[in-house]
């Protein structure tokens, strides 16, 4: 058991899917969650009862994290109703699916700092609310990071550029006690996927290579998020754990 009583908990895009997966296994290890949400209000508010039925605080904000504005409210919100974080999940995402030669500069630049960007702007606004203690950092990625997937090279450049900035924030923040790290997911079957023109494909080929046998799951991930802001994770900071069920090492 993770016990994470007394510990307060932010989970950007934390309405659906991945997001709302980490949320509720915090929740269920005792901490107090707040997620952030942009669209879905009603998503957004099922997560947070769903929350609170462990027995802990929950709470929604809607904004949009790659607007500086709309990040300083959410911060001030988040200060007023809970004090202090703990915990940052940096898991909101998007991003321009198109060919390299499609790619206009505004896509690029959206994706970039969406997916990348924001979570050095999380960072700055979240080390000013950890205590003397320290706190914990997970962002997610996938494996586009490091490998070409049609239709995903912004989004995949993004990630990559995310896992070099977990890599920086971690050497300077390590001495402060906070871990920064990283959670790549394999193919995750989420409303996300829906957005790719290639899902069913995407969908059929993971299964077949996943020696696992299935595909990753939302759980899957929330696991082994949980146990990076734990304290069997203390001494591990800058790094990228893949959960995919050993697709990425095969051929």
């Amino acid at each position: 058991m993770v016990d994470l009583k007394g510990k307060r908990a932010l989970v950007t895009g934390g309405s659906r899917g991945i997001g709302r997966a980490i949320a509720l296994r915090l929740a269920e290890s005792g901490a107090d969650v707040a997620i952030n949400f942009m669209r879905n209000r009603e998503a957004a508010t099922a997560t947070v009862s769903a929350i609170r039925e462990f027995g802990g605080k929950g709470a929604m904000y809607r904004a949009n994290v790659a607007d500086e504005e709309g990040l300083h409210k959410m911060f001030e919100q988040f200060a007023a109703d809970f004090g202090r974080i703990d915990i940052l999940i940096s898991n909101a995402a998007s991003g321009v699916l198109k060919p390299a030669l499609e790619l206009t500069r505004r896509h690029w630049q959206w994706t970039m700092d969406i997916n990348a960007g924001t979570l050095l702007h999380l960072v700055q606004h979240v080390t000013k609310l950890m205590g003397e203690e320290g706190g914990k950092v997970v962002a997610i990625s996938s494996l586009g990071s490091v490998r070409a997937i049609p239709n995903y090279a912004a989004v995949g450049a993004s990630k990559g550029a995310l896992e070099s900035l977990v890599r920086h924030l971690s050497v300077e923040l390590a001495p402060r006690g906070i871990n920064v790290n990283i959670v790549s997911a394999g193919v995750v079957d989420t409303d996300a996927l829906k957005h790719f023109p290639n899902r069913d494909q995407i969908l059929e080929n993971s299964r077949v290579k996943t020696p696992a046998g299935r595909l990753t799951t939302p759980d899957d991930v929330a696991d082994v998020a949980l146990f990076l802001v734990s304290p069997y994770a203390k001494m591990i900071h800058g790094q990228t754990i893949v959960v995919d069920g050993g697709y990425s090492i095969v051929a």
